[in-house]
């Protein structure tokens, strides 16, 4: 399994209302050290698939600047209508949003 497969078989796990991280995503695809690959993967699904590439964001809780679908902005109406709260600084709080795998 190449490891584009391994991070969209990881992140179609992510369930509604929760998000992760593309380290993440990256160690439980089995390569930890590939965070930024795990983002050109997420960058890269295709449009109409399954996998729910607006549930990952960056390790600080951002949103990510090159969301391939509609940009941030539609990747925070996405996480909103999931019910993901964001805060005044513009950041999901992982502690309490984020997924446990």
């Amino acid at each position: 399994m190449s490891f584009f497969s391994a991070v969209y078989e990881v992140a179609r796990q992510i369930p509604r209302g929760k998000v992760a991280t593309y380290g993440q995503i990256a160690r439980l695809a089995g390569n930890p050290r590939m965070a930024r690959q795990a983002g050109w993967a997420m960058h890269a699904s295709p449009k109409s698939s399954d996998i729910p590439c607006h549930r990952v964001l960056n390790r600080f809780g951002e949103l990510c600047k090159g969301f391939a679908f509609g940009g941030k902005e539609a990747q925070r109406m996405l996480l909103e209508a999931e019910g993901i709260v964001f805060g005044a600084n513009g950041r999901v709080d992982l502690d309490v949003y984020g997924w446990e795998k």
